[in-house]
């Protein structure tokens, strides 16, 4: 896809989409993972008596050495998350699959954008949605309110519901928004899932969800190629001692480059 086009649309609308850009061994992949990952968070929202039987979400679902670490080791989206944030350095923001299940509603179906803060005509951070089924009206597909990421509050929802633009297409498909975008989740009234894998990224001196150098290590983060290492937060640490404060700039954890 034409790169000026993904500026134009981004910046307009508030999301790219991007057709069929999986194939479909990788989407059947990327599905079990996402809901195999679903199945380990909700056990921890469980024990931590968040609530009594999961909510559908995953969260941070890395390191793993699955298919969802391959698919951001690809880079396949790259140059587009590279023009977006106008070639700086960015980072992972968060990492999380969505299992979609039939009839049953969480905190993704209420109007809301992936983020607090609100920066007019700053790209603070880029949401995208890997679908892996089919998104419908009837299972559920994401709405959103086109041109809204450039409201600084939440838009009435008499008006959301009237002018929504639901994100369909068929598994495979990505869609790429500005997190400042408002949207919601549609309710899934088909017998099965929907599921999808949402990533979100942010220039590199913003702090994300999860520290994932931390979380996967060094002997982890050796294996990786450079771009990777960028992505997943390595070039970007905050050091917790002098003795990783002083270091010369080859071995810095926070590099001069972050921003």
């Amino acid at each position: 896809m034409d790169i000026n086009i993904f500026k134009e649309r981004i910046d307009k609308d508030g999301f790219f989409i991007i057709p069929n850009l999986l194939t479909s061994d990788f989407v059947a992949e990327l599905n079990r993972d996402c809901l195999s990952w679903v199945n380990v968070c909700e056990q921890y929202q469980i024990s931590a008596g968040i609530n009594v039987a999961g909510d559908g979400t995953g969260h941070h679902s890395v390191g793993a050495n699955d298919s969802i670490d391959r698919f951001i080791a690809q880079h396949i989206l790259h140059k587009y998350i590279d023009t977006y944030f106008n070639q700086k350095p960015y980072i992972l923001h968060a990492c999380n699959p969505l299992k979609g299940e039939p009839k049953k509603l969480n905190y993704v179906h209420n109007i809301h954008r992936d983020t607090k803060t609100f920066i007019p005509d700053y790209h603070f951070r880029l949401n995208i949605i890997v679908m892996l089924d089919d998104f419908k009206k009837d299972n559920g597909a994401t709405q959103v309110l086109l041109g809204s990421h450039l409201l600084p509050e939440r838009p009435d929802e008499i008006i959301f519901n009237k002018n929504h633009v639901s994100l369909l297409g068929k598994a495979g498909t990505v869609v790429l928004f500005n997190s400042y975008l408002w949207h919601k989740g549609g309710i899934n009234i088909t017998d099965k899932n929907r599921v999808a894998l949402t990533l979100s990224f942010s220039p590199a001196f913003i702090k994300p969800q999860m520290d994932y150098a931390r979380l996967l290590g060094e002997e982890y983060g050796r294996n990786l190629s450079d771009l990777t290492r960028q992505v997943l937060g390595y070039n970007a640490r905050v050091p917790i001692s002098l003795k990783e404060w002083y270091q010369t700039s080859e071995h810095r954890l926070y590099h001069s480059n972050q921003g």
